[in-house]
C-alpha cells in the first residue's frame, strides 16, 4: 500500500454549477456551466476544478454575469497530471522513500533508501500473515529502491511511504487562471468550452401489424459520457447534423400506445427546432449524465404509421461492385430483396426530422410474441421524406434470368434477349416488383408486357402474382456503347 502524507490544494470557493449540454454526434460536447466565485480586489490564481478531463483547454470561454468588466484573465493553464500510485513513484525517482516489507521469518522490516527506479507494474495479493491492511501486499515490478547501508532492493513486496508529494501533482483536472479583479465578493461567472468523449446515436423500434399495414415507431436517444466530468441536474440538447471541424483538435423498446402517443412523447421528452443548417433537440426536463455511462432516452414515438412491403427482384443491384464477364451480368437464381418503406409525414403520425441511426424491424407472430425480421439504417432524414429499408430476403418468392440471345451488330451495338421467371410460393397472392438496368443508349425492341421506364437506366414491371402462380417475362433490348 502506498502512504500519502495530508495534501491541500487551494481553489476558489464555488456554487454548485448550473449546466447546459449539448451533445453533438460527432464524439463532442459542449457545455455552457454558472459558477460564483468568491473573488478579492487585485491580481490573483483562481483554481476552476471539476472540469472534464478530456477538455478541449483552447476552447474556453468566460465572462462575468455580474459585471462583466469586473474580471480579467491574463493567463490559463491546464493541468491534468493526476494523483495516483503509479504518478508519485514516478516524480519520486531520485528522492528519499520508506519501505515496509514482512520478511520469510515473519518480522517487519522497515527500510529508508534512495527511489532509483520506478515500478512499471504494480501488482496486489492477498494472504495470511503477510501484513499490510487487510492482508493486502503489493509488488511492484521494475522497483529499484537503495538502501541507506548501500543495499539494493528489486521488485520488493510490501509497501512505499512518500515522505511528499511531488510538486505539480494535482486531484482532479484543473483549469488556473491567472486574473485580475476590479472589486473583490462574489461574482457570477458563465464558463463555457468543448469537450471530447460524449456523444449520441439514435436507434428505431418499427414493429409491424401485417393485418393493418400499420406500425408502431419508437426512437431512442442513447448517450454516452467518456468525458471524465459527471453533469448534474443539467439542461441535455442534442444536435443533429454533420458539423464541421478541423483536423487535429486537443485536449431497447418496443412498440408505443394509440392514437395522440407521438405529441405526448415529444412534449415529455424532446422538442425539436431548426438552428442553422442542423437540427436541436431539447430534452424537456433536467437529467444526470454521469461520467462512464450509457444513458437511453425516449426521442419520440407514434402508432399506426402506413407502411408498404415491396419485394424486388433486382438482377443488377449490386452493379458497379464488381465487373462481371460478358453473359455474367444478371444470369441465373435470383432471391429477391425485401423492403419496408414508409413515409415520414404529419398525415403518418410522423413529420420530425429523423436523426441517422439503425432500424429494428418486428412483427408479432400468431402467439403474440414479437419477432425481429431485419434490420438497417437511415440517414439523417428530413419531415416529409420517404424511407425505404432493406429488411432482407424473400424465402417463398424466387427469379431465374436467363439471357436467351445475343447478337453484336457491331462494334459498339448489341441486341440481347431476356427472359425472367417469377416464382411465388407462397399460399396468399403477392406483388413483386421486377427491375431491369441498362447502363447504355438503349431502346427495347420487343416485351412481352409493356414496362415502366424509372430513370435513365432503369425500367421495370408490377407483377400481382396469384398464390403458387409462375410468371414470365420476356424482352429484346439494343444497347448502344459509344
Amino acid at each position: 500500500m502506498l502512504f500519502l502524507p495530508s495534501l491541500s490544494l487551494l481553489a476558489a470557493m464555488q456554487s454548485t454549477p448550473m449546466t447546459e449540454l449539448t451533445i453533438y454526434n460527432q464524439g463532442f460536447g459542449f457545455v455552457k456551466e454558472v459558477r460564483t466565485f468568491n473573488l478579492k480586489a487585485g491580481r490573483q490564481m483562481l483554481a476552476i476544478e471539476d472540469v472534464p478531463s478530456l477538455i478541449e483547454a483552447n476552447s474556453v470561454n468566460m465572462r462575468s454575469l455580474t459585471d462583466p468588466n469586473s474580471i480579467n484573465v491574463l493567463e490559463q493553464n491546464y493541468r491534468y497530471d493526476l494523483i495516483s500510485r503509479e504518478a508519485i513513484l514516478n516524480k519520486s525517482v531520485g528522492g528519499t522513500v520508506r519501505f515496509n516489507r514482512t520478511l520469510p521469518n515473519g518480522q517487519k522490516e522497515v527500510v529508508e533508501g534512495t527511489l532509483l527506479s520506478a515500478p512499471t507494474t504494480i501488482i496486489g495479493s492477498t494472504g495470511q500473515n503477510q501484513g499490510g491492511f487487510g492482508g493486502q501486499q503489493f509488488r511492484y515490478n521494475g522497483l529499484v529502491i537503495r538502501t541507506q547501508d548501500g543495499r539494493i532492493l528489486i521488485d520488493p513486496t510490501g509497501e512505499v511511504e512518500v515522505l511528499s508529494i511531488p510538486k505539480g501533482l494535482i486531484s482532479k483536472p484543473t483549469l488556473f487562471w491567472d486574473m485580475e479583479a476590479s472589486k473583490a465578493g462574489a461574482n457570477n461567472v458563465e464558463l463555457s468550452y468543448l469537450t471530447q468523449g460524449m456523444g449520441w446515436t439514435c436507434d428505431y423500434v418499427m414493429t409491424l401489424d401485417a393485418k393493418t399495414g400499420t406500425a408502431d415507431y419508437r426512437g431512442w436517444v442513447t448517450l454516452t459520457n467518456n468525458s471524465g466530468k459527471t453533469f448534474e441536474n443539467s439542461r441535455l440538447k442534442l444536435l443533429a447534423g454533420e458539423v464541421n471541424r478541423a483536423q487535429n483538435q486537443g485536449g431497447l423498446g418496443g412498440g408505443g400506445g394509440r392514437g395522440a402517443v407521438m405529441d405526448m412523447a415529444k412534449s415529455a421528452a424532446f422538442k425539436e427546432e431548426s438552428l442553422f443548417e442542423y437540427h436541436l433537440y431539447t430534452l424537456q426536463r433536467p437529467t444526470d449524465v454521469a461520467n462512464n455511462e450509457m444513458k437511453q432516452v425516449v426521442l419520440l414515438e407514434s402508432a399506426g404509421v402506413p407502411y408498404q412491403k415491396k419485394i424486388i427482384v433486382d438482377s443488377m443491384a449490386n452493379f458497379g461492385r464488381w465487373i462481371p464477364s460478358e453473359g455474367e451480368v444478371g444470369v441465373g437464381d435470383i432471391q429477391p430483396q425485401v423492403r419496408i418503406e414508409f413515409t415520414n409525414d404529419e398525415k403518418s403520425g410522423l413529420g420530425v426530422p429523423l436523426p441517422e441511426g439503425k432500424v429494428k424491424v418486428y412483427q408479432r407472430d400468431s402467439s403474440g410474441s414479437v419477432q425481429m425480421l431485419g434490420e438497417d439504417s437511415i440517414e439523417h432524414t428530413p419531415k416529409n421524406e420517404r424511407l425505404s429499408l432493406a429488411i432482407g430476403r424473400s424465402f417463398d418468392v424466387r427469379a431465374t434470368r436467363k439471357r436467351t440471345n445475343f447478337k453484336r451488330i457491331s462494334n459498339s451495338v448489341f441486341q440481347e434477349t431476356f427472359e425472367i421467371e417469377v416464382r411465388n410460393r407462397k399460399d396468399v397472392a403477392e406483388t413483386v416488383h421486377v427491375y431491369e438496368r441498362n447502363f447504355a443508349d438503349w431502346n427495347l425492341d420487343m416485351e412481352s408486357e409493356r414496362s415502366t421506364k424509372l430513370d435513365a437506366n432503369t425500367f421495370g414491371w408490377v407483377l400481382n402474382l396469384k398464390a403458387n402462380e409462375v410468371h414470365t417475362i420476356k424482352y429484346t433490348i439494343t444497347s448502344r456503347w459509344d
